[in-house]
């Protein structure tokens, strides 16, 4: 399972990350720059990729829906690509579980 990086986070977070979570990719990689929630949905369910984001859209929907697809859910404020990447691979150990677990829908990180 493969990381779709949402439009309020860096398209240069797929590149940064990409030892860490490979095949990642931001949704601009795909047209989708200005895509609803539904369409980002849509587009992870069907390509088996787990939605990254700040929006608690997602949350909740993950919540609602269940998966596919999974959410990791960024709870964290402004704050610079590089904090992000770092938190990302901080917690590289716990998103790979996250990923695998199948009774699981969310992941929120902070």
């Amino acid at each position: 399972m493969k990381l779709l990086i949402d439009q309020n986070l860096s398209p240069r977070l797929p590149a940064i990350l990409l030892q860490d979570f490979p095949g990642s990719a931001h949704v601009r990689s795909f047209g989708m720059a200005t895509a609803s929630d539904p369409a980002v949905w849509t587009f992870a369910s069907a390509s088996n990729d787990a939605i990254v984001s700040k929006d608690i859209d997602f949350a909740q929907r993950a919540l609602l829906l269940g998966h596919p697809p999974k959410v990791v859910w960024l709870r964290i404020g402004n704050c610079s690509t590089p904090d992000v990447a770092s938190l990302l691979r901080l917690r590289h150990a716990e998103i790979v579980s996250f990923l695998a677990d199948s009774t699981l829908s969310l992941l929120a990180l902070a």
